[in-house]
């Protein structure tokens, strides 16, 4: 194993969330990050690992980014392809053992807000700005036996209680989830653009566990708005491995996950087309 030398923020993000899903996982994503993180794992350590997608494919093989969690890669070469209903029906039973979910708020407990952030006088009627809500998250949140979470790390996302709770961390800590009756054991990991997060397993509290190359712990303390705990054994984060990172470019060679963004510039269908042309053929369908 070779680690990378050149990589982006994006992709250590990518890596780092990748080896948090184990060969035996049956894992709920999303798109952006934590598809290419699903992807990632499947394609090296954790080949036998299961991804669910909100639209009801499950365990697809694709060569393409879904753009949607209902888009047509979402079920290409899938061990099945059922109803939303079905997927969230299983969720609830407990038969998804990792979600991998973000939010626009984060609080000392892992509680996400990704609902609304209320207006000056609080309302939720008249926000400051409104989200998209749940969509699935709750869902996730509230059962999968345990969940990642992604949210860059901003002044005024980690904050002391969010304002809206969209989906439950610990609530108000210990044993807080238990009497609400969720099913789920709550947030292992925050994966942020500067540092990792985790939780104390006493007080269920949030701590800074590992931080990105140049990062310092002023710099997070700076983002986080409560008297952040830090790690005794506190160190740097382990780099992708360069077969992550070709992994991760061949399944977004255009960048557009991963941060290029190239589709914003212009170019010819012929570009387009043999841009494609190589990112399948450079990733291995193994069926």
């Amino acid at each position: 194993m070779s680690y990378a030398k050149d990589y982006t923020t994006s992709e250590l993000m990518g890596a780092i969330t990748a080896r948090q899903i184990r060969n035996d996982d049956v894992a709920f994503i999303g798109i952006g990050i934590p598809l290419i993180a699903g992807v990632c794992a499947v394609s090296t350590h954790a080949p036998d690992a299961i991804l669910i997608y909100e639209g009801g494919g499950v365990g697809a093989m694709s060569r393409r980014i879904p753009w949607t969690i209902s888009d047509n890669p979402t079920t290409d070469n899938a061990l099945a392809a059922g109803p939303m209903w079905r997927v969230f029906s299983d969720q609830q039973r407990g038969f998804i053992t990792l979600g991998i979910i973000g939010g626009a708020e984060v609080d000392r407990y892992g509680n996400l807000n990704s609902t609304v952030i209320p207006g000056v006088d609080g309302s939720y009627t008249r926000p400051k700005v409104r989200l998209p809500g749940s969509g699935g998250a709750n869902d996730i949140a509230s059962s999968a036996q345990r969940t990642v979470i992604m949210i860059r790390l901003e002044k005024g996302k980690f904050v002391e209680r969010v304002r809206f709770m969209t989906s439950p961390g610990y609530l108000t800590g210990p044993g807080a989830r238990e009497r609400a009756g969720l099913m789920g054991g709550g947030p292992v990991m925050v994966v942020t653009d500067h540092c990792i997060f985790k939780f104390d397993e006493e007080t269920k509290e949030m701590y800074l566990d590992a931080l990105f190359p140049g990062v310092t712990v002023d710099q997070v303390r700076e983002r986080v708005d409560w008297d952040l705990k830090v790690a005794p054994w506190l160190s740097e984060v382990e780099p992708p491995t360069e077969e992550q990172v070709r992994v991760m470019r061949s399944f977004d060679s255009m960048g557009i996950i991963l941060g290029k963004k190239s589709t914003q510039k212009t170019e010819t269908f012929e570009e387009y087309y043999e841009k494609m042309k190589r990112s399948y053929e450079a990733i291995e369908l193994k069926l």
